[in-house]
């Protein structure tokens, strides 16, 4: 696939985007169209709690270091570094072919998560009403959804979640690694602050939704002293289970993530680095399934009881949100065509 570049992209700072930004990125920002045939991507990794996703953007301008999915944008000939922060491609017709999708006969309404690689509701959505499109056909179908994220923009779609909530099934699972707001500064630079993610958590359970958080990832030596404050803080806001992952640096990404580390917090980064080895059999990344997400060694087995234990304390669940999903798919009537004859009056 090539993309094919927008010649004037909607701009992501437009006044409905702007309150929910704390920082406005100083990189130009290139967009670009993918005109992919298909939308709904099928995952069959045993190490995912889900099948079934959508991903209307790759690339994120959230920047986050650690990100698993910057090598996915060298398929495109672009960079897993900087290009992938600013230079975003869209699919502008994501909610067409979701709506296409969802009318194969072989379709049976499984849940659609939103999104499986990059952040579904990144600051560009908010010009582009990408993902509140597809939302739109998700509620049409009553097909359930999950969203994982950890942009704030969320709220703005507050009604169609309440639609999907009431008519099948919707959970919502924000990502909140850090509590400290100067290390989440620092590796993930332009996603809203830790506490105002705290406040989209509580706006959503106050409006009768299924919030969880996902923790991750959980950085050993950076973010693992966060664990207690972040799981207290989620509760208090309203979530009502939290899960995580160990950070896994796959090809590049070790390269952007040991570069942001030593630029922007060089007093830890030895350290950081060490523990990663440490629950890494001494490598910085482990790909193999069942190992990847969860380490291994002494170190790795702390934080699990770690969090196990002061989620239990909080009075969090500590369960994916897998369940099946329950059978609420309708496909809507047909419109009739409009009649040839013309009328005499």
């Amino acid at each position: 696939m090539k993309a094919r570049p927008i010649d004037n992209p909607p701009n992501p700072w437009a006044s409905t985007a702007v309150e929910y930004l704390d920082e406005i990125p100083p990189s130009r920002l290139e967009v670009f169209e993918d005109h992919s045939k298909q939308v709904v991507s099928h995952n069959d990794s045993p190490d995912v709690g889900f099948s079934w996703s959508v991903n209307p953007y790759r690339g994120c301008l959230h920047a986050c270091a650690y990100c698993y999915a910057r090598p996915t944008h060298q398929y495109l000939d672009f960079g897993a570094g900087t290009d992938f922060e600013t230079k975003l491609v869209v699919k502008p017709r994501a909610a067409e072919l979701l709506r296409e999708h969802f009318e194969r006969p072989s379709w049976k309404g499984e849940t659609v998560v939103f999104s499986g690689v990059t952040d579904c509701y990144q600051p560009l959505e908010a010009s582009m009403r990408l993902t509140r499109a597809c939302l739109e056909v998700c509620a049409e179908y009553r097909n359930p959804v999950g969203i994982i994220t950890k942009g704030v923009l969320i709220e703005r779609d507050l009604d169609v979640l309440q639609q999907i909530s009431r008519d099948a099934r919707l959970w919502v699972s924000i990502s909140l690694p850090f509590h400290n707001a100067e290390v989440a500064r620092a590796m993930e630079p332009y996603a809203a602050s830790p506490q105002r993610r705290l406040l989209a958590i509580r706006r959503l359970a106050e409006a009768g939704l299924n919030v969880a958080v996902s923790v991750a990832p959980i950085i050993p030596g950076l973010n693992d002293e966060d664990i207690h404050r972040v799981l207290t803080a989620v509760r208090e806001a309203g979530a009502s289970r939290a899960h995580f992952t160990l950070v896994r640096l796959p090809g590049p990404v070790k390269d952007v993530f040991e570069e942001r580390l030593r630029a922007k917090l060089p007093l830890r980064a030895e350290r950081v680095l060490h523990r990663i080895r440490e629950i890494r059999g001494g490598e910085l990344n482990d790909s193999r399934f069942k190992h990847r997400m969860r380490g291994e060694g002494l170190y790795a087995e702390t934080i699990h009881r770690l969090f196990d234990t002061t989620a239990r304390k909080v009075g969090l669940r500590t369960s994916y949100i897998t369940e099946d999903a329950p059978d609420t798919f309708r496909r809507p009537p047909r419109k009739p065509p409009p009649s040839p004859q013309l009328s005499l009056f």
